[in-house]
């Protein structure tokens, strides 16, 4: 009998253990095992990842919108891996009629893709047609490359720029945004090895840390806006433009570097038939640019490290009629501020970040592409939204391929939080639920139900933007909520300082903030991320009794959610009581008690953001 009782005892720790491990595929599960990953949330001791040094020189023909380049990559391969293959990662192949797409597009859209004119590995020449790539090509390596060494790249390419401007591509006849212009050594990572997962204009990127050194050729009159350090501001700007360029740097008011008049003139660049504008940037993921005849330059800076006084440019391009986009430095010198001193509060860690006039509402390393929507308001959370990403994922390298809401559900959180400090918590609160709520819990559809762990390859359209957005960005102002703003903080600056350049997955996120807040949050995680729930509670039951008001709630929908309770007496005053998520850890029902002292003449549940699927079932009301 003892024996019996101690087995069961047993069984029942056991099952108690593994109740609190969240599942892992295997090739996750591989990473913590060959220890590039730690269960503390760190890196491995045996943690590795690939870098490649790029020197790039590209020039953009207005006239036949063709971009050209030739670029030199030293890549490393720092992992425990003999590479027998390099893929090489093209996104613009997205434009070739043969390439696999998430929707339908016009024929505006489509173009030839990349050609390449010549390929070396080492000095030696590789015949590759790229005209047989989609959005990834594989080159078979002459010789392997071991552990530890280097491989040199060189590359000439030219490839066209789609008429229909998206994420890149012709902005107007004298306007171009020019991104993922050059093929790149895609990433080999620890979990999957080579990414061939190809891009289909949904699901966004994964790259690698790397430093840039690039040149941009461009004809006369032509100002070209770009990620990183302009290095020769003197060689393509006439004087009084480049002083006061430079005089922005360290400027907190707004300076017009060159208004419409100024461009229409031809009097900001130099007048050399072709300007040559030189940028470094390093241990960031990628580059771009945009480059314009008529656009409006604006520029200022902003503190963004109080302890250090590190500034940072900010920049505007845009249309003289591009109203949205006359306070765009105004909005980046306060987004930069905000986000370096409040949520997440990490000082920004780049030099510039320029906003430019397009129509992607698009992020990228120090840029944003943004439309003109004509609704100040929307204009400045749109800018908000897209610099948030900054930290997700670029501060982070997140694959947000694969795991979007790593990434685009922080960005809503910081757009929502900011968005309570510029317009106040109720208008905050609105746009939040109209925008990226109500469309979900409004929907019954098991599309909008799907667990978000779920790759973000492997999800519907509606899947996809819940995941990725608003489920996801409920699931973190919910653990804020369970946490308390300090110790959600700590937790929040104990994932980033771990994974600050470097490559984490979701289950480096779990373990940092469990580490990082000293509580096994498992049971938490388990519930936002691994199952079906959706929004829902309930009244089950209210009894009146002589002492406190008690009365059940049912978790319909699962998710372990904050909510308040409204009493409201027959006097019309109210009270109120604040319960977080924490009341739902013992499961999807509970009690409450709550003192009322005079006659109470309904009860509600208020879930704030958190909107209900069926809110007409949590009002009582005494009969």
């Amino acid at each position: 009998m003892k024996k019996l009782i101690l087995g069961t005892l047993l069984l029942a720790c056991s099952s108690a253990v593994f109740a609190q491990e969240l599942y892992m595929p295997r090739n996750i599960k591989a990473t913590y095992e060959k220890g590039t990953r730690a269960m503390d949330g760190k890196p491995g001791k045996n943690y590795w990842q690939n870098h490649g040094k790029y020197n790039m020189e590209i020039s953009v023909n207005p006239d036949t919108k063709v971009v050209s380049g030739t670029e030199s990559i030293e890549y490393s391969n720092n992992s425990r891996d003999t590479l027998k293959t390099i893929t090489i990662r093209f996104v613009n192949n997205l434009h070739k009629p043969t390439s696999s797409r998430g929707s339908n597009v016009s024929p505006d859209f489509l173009s030839e893709g990349l050609t390449i004119t010549s390929f070396k590995i080492n000095g030696e020449t590789y015949n590759v047609n790229a005209k047989n790539w989609g959005t990834t090509g594989d080159v078979r390596l002459k010789a392997p490359l071991l552990p530890g060494q280097k491989a040199m790249l060189n590359i000439d390419w030219n490839y066209p720029l789609s008429k229909e401007s998206g994420r890149e591509g012709q902005i107007n006849p004298t306007t171009m945004f020019v991104a993922y212009s050059y093929p790149r050594v895609s990433v080999y990572d620890d979990y999957n090895g080579w990414d061939r997962v190809p891009h289909t204009d949904r699901q966004e990127f994964y790259n690698d840390f790397n430093d840039y050194t690039f040149a941009i050729k461009a004809p006369k009159n032509y100002i070209v806006y770009a990620t990183g350090d302009l290095l020769n501001p003197d060689e393509v700007l006439q004087p009084e433009f480049a002083a006061r360029l430079k005089k922005s740097y360290t400027s907190d008011e707004v300076i017009h570097i060159a208004n419409e008049q100024e461009v229409k003139e031809g009097k900001v660049t130099q007048q050399n038939d072709w300007n040559t504008w030189k940028f470094m940037a390093n241990n960031i993921v990628d580059v771009c640019f945009g480059l314009s005849s008529t656009y409006i330059w604006d520029a200022g800076s902003v503190v963004v490290d109080s302890k250090t006084g590190r500034r940072t440019s900010t920049q505007a391009a845009y249309d003289v009629k591009g109203t949205d986009f006359v306070n765009s430095v105004k909005f980046n010198n306060y987004a930069l501020a905000w986000f370096s001193n409040n949520w997440p509060g990490v000082p920004y860690p780049f030099s510039k970040m320029t906003a430019f006039q397009g129509f992607a509402d698009m992020e990228y390393p120090m840029m944003v592409n943004d439309s003109q929507t004509g609704d100040m308001k929307f204009a400045q959370l749109v800018q908000d939204h897209e610099i948030a990403h900054t930290y997700f994922p670029f501060y982070m390298g997140i694959n947000e391929t694969r795991y979007a809401f790593m990434d685009e559900g922080w960005a809503t959180t910081l757009e929502y939080l900011i968005g309570i400090a510029e317009h106040g918590k109720e208008s905050a609160d609105n746009f939040y639920k109209s925008f990226r709520v109500n469309s979900y819990i409004r929907d019954k559809s098991g599309e909008e139900d799907q667990p978000i762990i779920t790759m973000s390859t492997q999800v519907s359209g509606a899947g996809y933007g819940n995941n990725s957005y608003g489920k996801a960005s409920l699931s973190y102002l919910a653990l804020k909520d369970l946490l308390g703003d300090d110790l959600f903080k700590k937790a929040l600056h104990h994932y980033m300082d771990n994974w600050n350049g470097k490559h984490p997955i979701p289950w480096d996120y779990f373990n940092s903030m469990n580490s990082g807040s000293g509580q096994n949050l498992n049971w938490f995680f388990q519930n936002w991320f691994f199952t079906n729930n959706y929004l829902d509670l309930r009244f089950v039951e209210v009894k009146k009794t002589p002492g406190p008001l008690q009365f059940r709630i049912e978790n319909v929908g699962g998710f372990a959610i904050p909510f308040d309770v409204i009493l409201t007496f027959e006097d019309g005053s109210t009270k109120k009581e604040h319960f977080t998520p924490a009341f739902w850890k013992a499961g999807k029902s509970g009690t409450i008690k709550m003192a009322a002292g005079k006659p109470v003449k309904s009860i509600k549940i208020d879930n704030g953001i958190f909107v209900d699927a069926t809110p007409a079932d949590n009002i009582w009301t005494a009969k």
